[in-house]
Formats: structure tokens, C-alpha cells, sequence
């Protein structure tokens, strides 16, 4: 028997090394396969979309907010992979009834190294996960050099429409738009604000509109509309991607950031 706590300061005791994980997060899906667990693998979410081949040949087990918990029973799960975020308390509980279940809880970049280095342990593959760790931290001080000299820009991040709402504080996506040099116009608002569009130029007044490919698809309309409330900003759509997933998708996500510094100019 092992014993490990995960990011929210739980207990998960195992008596050997997982061999059959169900993982209720999509970048960190993507991270298991990533760290050569595919086979081991048994059960994902509908989001799980990286890489893509995993939702032919694995088995959907619902949502990140809405499980079946009867199909993860029927998997027979060593472990299963939870985020405080992506998936609810009342989940996670219920799931402890069917196997030990692993909480992440990413803020910064520094907790997804951890993260990765936690689950390197918990599998036994701890040289892969040092692999992708040292990659990371390539790209974070590569993309660091590059910013330098750079300006500091307002910015507002929105995710969704009907009602509005953008990343706050204290939030992953926060964390990339400071390392690409951006001032949250909505850092101060909570973790996922409702915003009222109309208000924006007295609440921040941003340079840069970014506008999330995900959960929310914007389009051309929604940019033109947001960007009569702002007196010159710039409406820019974003690979949401590359600022909420964390995990192995960061190594793509610092050259996507250059690129996307190059756009805004």
C-alpha cells in the first residue's frame, strides 16, 4: 500500500501502481497519453479530445460536470482523475465510493509541474513526466526572453456569451495572459465574472479583446459587437486551448503565444 495527496490536500492510498485509470479531465487526458498510458487508459469524458483516436477507442463516460457513474463502475477503475475545477465536489465524492480519486487544482505553472510530477509517481513513469517538465520549462523561459522589451497591454478574456463572462482572477487562464504581458481588466472580479459589455471602457478599457474558441464559439458578429464598446481595442480570436489546458499541451502553447503576440503587434 502507497499513499499519496493530491493537489487539494487528500489522502489516495493505492495498493499497487494503477493499471486501469478513468480521467474526468481533458488536458490531463491528454497528458496520460502523453506520459505512454495510453493502455491503461480505460474510461474519458466527451471532452477528452486530445488526442483524437482515444474516443473510438476508450469508453465516454459523460461530461467533466455530469458523469455516469454506473459506466465508471463497470470499468473497475484502479483510480480515477479528478480537477477541482473541471469537475464538482459532488462528483468527486460520489466517485470515492468507486475507486480512490486524484484532485488536481491548477492556478499557476508551477502547479502543473507539480501535477505532472505527482502523476509520474502515481504511474511509475517519474522519467517521462521529468521529460515533459524540462520541456515545459524550456518553452516558459524561451517564451520569457521573447516578451522581453515588450509593452504591457490591457486585456479582457471572455469565454461566454448570454450572459458575458471572462476569466478573473486567480485562474489558469490568468496566469498565461500575464506571462504574454496582459493586464486583466477583470483580475479583481472573481474567478469567471459576468461582465456587461456596454460597461467595458469605464471597467478597463482594454487594448485586446481575446475572444476563447472555447467553452463559448464566438464569431465575426460577436467580435464586431464587443468591439463598438471598446474605443480601439483589438478583437482577437483565441485558441482557448492554449490558455486553459495545462499539462503537456503547454509545450504548443508558448510558440502559439509568439505567433499571437506577432498578430496583435
Amino acid at each position: 500500500m502507497k499513499t499519496y495527496i493530491d493537489q487539494m490536500g487528500n489522502t489516495v492510498t493505492l495498493e499497487a501502481v494503477p493499471q486501469r485509470i478513468v480521467s474526468l479531465v481533458p488536458s490531463q487526458t491528454e497528458l496520460l497519453f502523453d506520459l505512454g498510458l495510453e493502455d491503461r487508459i480505460v474510461g474519458i469524458t466527451k471532452f477528452c479530445v486530445h488526442p483524437y483516436h482515444l474516443k473510438s477507442t476508450k469508453k465516454i463516460i459523460g461530461g467533466t460536470k455530469k458523469v455516469h457513474i454506473e459506466k465508471i463502475k463497470l470499468l473497475q477503475p484502479d483510480i480515477i482523475i479528478a480537477n477541482k475545477e473541471e469537475n464538482t465536489e459532488e462528483i468527486v465524492t460520489a466517485l470515492r465510493e468507486v475507486a480512490p480519486v486524484w484532485v488536481s487544482n491548477i492556478i499557476t505553472v508551477q502547479d502543473s509541474l507539480d501535477m505532472i510530477a505527482a502523476l509520474g509517481q502515481l504511474f511509475a513513469v517519474r522519467t517521462q513526466a521529468q521529460q515533459w517538465i524540462d520541456k515545459i520549462n524550456h518553452a516558459v523561459a524561451d517564451f520569457n526572453n521573447f516578451m522581453q522589451g515588450r509593452e504591457v497591454q490591457k486585456a479582457a478574456y471572455l469565454i461566454w456569451k448570454n450572459p458575458y463572462m471572462a476569466a478573473g482572477g486567480d485562474t489558469f487562464i490568468n496566469e498565461m495572459l500575464k506571462l504574454n504581458k496582459f493586464t486583466n481588466i477583470y483580475e479583481d472580479r472573481g474567478r469567471y465574472p459576468e461582465i456587461i459589455i456596454q460597461k467595458m471602457r469605464i471597467q478597463g478599457d482594454p487594448d485586446v479583446v481575446l475572444l476563447s474558441s472555447e467553452p463559448y464559439p464566438f464569431k465575426e458578429e460577436d467580435a464586431f459587437e464587443i468591439g463598438r464598446f471598446t474605443h480601439h481595442a483589438k478583437t482577437v480570436f483565441v485558441d482557448g486551448e492554449m490558455f486553459s489546458w495545462y499539462g503537456s499541451r503547454m509545450v504548443k502553447a508558448f510558440p502559439y503565444f509568439k505567433q499571437l503576440q506577432e498578430r496583435i503587434g
